[in-house]
């Protein structure tokens, strides 16, 4: 997502008929702007259009005495590099990752990020290609949002990886199997914690009480200068927890079920052998957040290079001042 919003600001940059600088870096600001206010959750969007900004803005110095078309053209190939590189990024993540998944090993991982499946996948190819890397994937699955996951899943399948999936519940139970744990972030924020899909929390405090590693591959154009002080403290409007006195999605009979005696057919389906109908599912909104401290990071792995948490307020000073 920050890329696309990125490269939408590029294609306004080319097509505007501002005449002016300023009028330029106003209208990039006002439609990063926009773009946030159009989406829940805006935090890994506003960390790449601020970075993306504030590279702008650097990047004009050496052009800062030359025609106003020379300054957009200056603005645009800077652009462009940005974009590049920010492509660029997963994979690079993807060499320096590879190297952490072991022989034997097995990796816990969940979300759809596509970092993590580029890593994955550059180390069953390191596997496929002549190496000794022989591992396994456990990929934790929410159902309301698992298209990403199963397509990271059928990719590594496909490239001879082992991987067994399971619900939420069983992460607690999975993790005495579990070597290391790699997951994406949405943003890295100020004291190295990251904001991620809901439930990454509880898996990196499940993995700390177990004694794992938890690695977080994600770009560096997702460090954010946010400083949250705990989880109500990220900026989002979200409804995790919604509290309610009647369940809508019930009806009059399910209702009244546990006010009534059953009967003497429906007594005999307690002690059935046959699989019981499926019950109506509760959603949670699909793009909730949670944020992990740093103190359960083992380490950031970004295309500059393997981070530990203390070194993102440094990498953000570095853009930023």
């Amino acid at each position: 997502m920050p890329v696309a919003a990125i490269e939408a600001l590029i294609e306004l940059l080319a097509q505007t008929h501002s005449v002016t600088v300023f009028e330029t870096l106003d209208l990039i600001k006002a439609q990063s702007d926009y773009l946030k206010s159009q989406i829940t959750n805006s935090i890994s969007l506003s960390a790449g259009t601020d970075l993306f900004q504030q590279y702008i803005y650097t990047s004009m110095k050496p052009s800062a005495h030359g025609s106003f078309e020379a300054v957009r053209q200056h603005l645009l190939s800077s652009g462009r590099l940005f974009v590049s590189r920010a492509k660029a990024a997963r994979e690079r993540i993807a060499t320096y990752g590879r190297n952490f998944v072991r022989d034997g090993s097995v990796v816990l991982t969940h979300g759809g990020s596509r970092v993590v499946g580029a890593l994955l996948s550059r180390a069953a190819e390191a596997s496929a290609s002549g190496g000794n890397v022989r591992f396994k994937v456990i990929y934790v699955l929410n159902e309301a949002r698992s298209t990403e996951s199963r397509a990271v899943i059928s990719t590594l399948r496909a490239k001879g990886v082992p991987v067994a999936t399971i619900s939420e519940g069983a992460i607690g139970y999975a993790m005495g199997k579990v070597d290391m744990v790699i997951v994406g972030a949405e943003g890295v924020v100020e004291n190295g914690g990251i904001i991620s899909r809901l439930g990454t929390y509880q898996i990196a405090m499940l993995a700390k009480a177990a004694g794992k590693p938890f690695y977080v591959a994600t770009e560096s154009h997702k460090f954010v200068r946010l400083y949250p002080l705990g989880q109500y403290d990220l900026g989002v409007d979200q409804e995790v927890i919604k509290f309610t006195t009647e369940d809508e999605s019930l009806s009059e009979a399910e209702k009244t079920f546990t006010s009534r005696t059953p009967d003497g057919e429906e007594k005999k389906e307690y002690f059935s052998s046959q699989v019981a109908p499926e019950r109506v599912k509760s959603t949670s909104p699909n793009e909730a957040v949670d944020y992990t401290p740093p103190a359960y990071i083992s380490a950031l792995i970004t295309e500059n290079g393997v981070l530990t948490p203390s070194a993102v307020s440094e990498e953000l000073i570095n853009v930023w001042y």
